[in-house]
């Protein structure tokens, strides 16, 4: 069984609001070289137009790509972000966090979602231009050989059981209609033997396609869906020289 966790349900006498922030892949990748302690940028929030705008600003330091890439050191990503506020549409939504020692705590309600949108610039445009060329970039690698590869399993132009089959096939040809009173006469000399045949025998007594052998089966037996011999057929009564069990046991009362 799986331990119990507790919860720190503080934050809920708290009330604390919290933002529900989504950012570009580019930025959450940035932040990750921040130092534990780093400042990884600022947030602003002012009116214009009688409105409110809140950006963000990446810190100077993070901004340089790195080796991503081509390891071009004059690549940046952009620096200077948007915030685009929207509601939280009647949905309830909390933040929990866990602590080093996997104390989970509430830690506040969301009151807003925001996407954080990168201002469009000449850093911006460059780093499209690469992530669409690594994209692009094809997984398979054609590689020129100097000698044979004996390591590894080589194609099999037709597998044995293949073979098998081909053989047995052209053994037996291929079953060709009889006429109806030579497939009549066959049948009724095989149920002479055996009261209950199943279609696979009757097929190789008569050499006969399935479904030309059904369409006279079905004149001349019925075809048996349970009891012991389920799945088998047997002559109409009409046809039998024997009697049934069934048939039997009614004569004697």
């Amino acid at each position: 069984m799986s331990e119990k966790t507790e919860i720190n349900l503080s934050g809920v006498k708290q009330s604390h609001g919290v933002w529900l922030v989504k950012v570009p892949k580019y930025l959450s990748q940035q932040w990750g070289k921040a130092t534990e302690k780093g400042e990884v940028g600022t947030i602003s929030i002012g009116k214009k137009h009688g409105k409110s705008e809140v950006c963000f600003s990446l810190n100077e330091e993070l901004t340089a790509l790195g080796a991503v890439g081509e390891n071009d050191a004059s690549l940046q990503v952009p620096k200077d972000h948007s915030f685009t506020m929207h509601t939280v549409g009647g949905q309830t939504m909390v933040v929990f966090s866990q602590s080093d020692t996997d104390e989970i705590s509430l830690e506040g309600t969301v009151v807003h979602r925001v996407e954080c949108r990168p201002d469009i610039d000449d850093n911006y445009m460059k780093l499209k231009k690469l992530q669409m060329k690594e994209s692009n970039k094809s997984p398979r690698l054609s590689q020129q050989l100097d000698r044979a590869i004996t390591t590894v399993f080589k194609p099999v132009a037709n597998h044995d059981f293949n073979v098998v089959y081909d053989k047995k096939k052209k053994s037996e040809g291929k079953m060709v209609r009889a006429e109806r009173q030579v497939v009549l006469d066959m049948l009724f000399s095989a149920f002479e033997k055996h009261q209950y045949y199943n279609i696979k025998d009757l097929v190789d007594i008569t050499k006969q396609p399935v479904t030309y052998l059904k369409e006279i089966l079905k004149e001349v037996g019925t075809y048996t869906n349970k009891g012991a011999h389920k799945s088998t057929w047997e002559l109409k009564p009409e046809y039998r020289h024997y009697q049934s069990a069934e048939e039997e046991e009614m004569q004697m009362t």
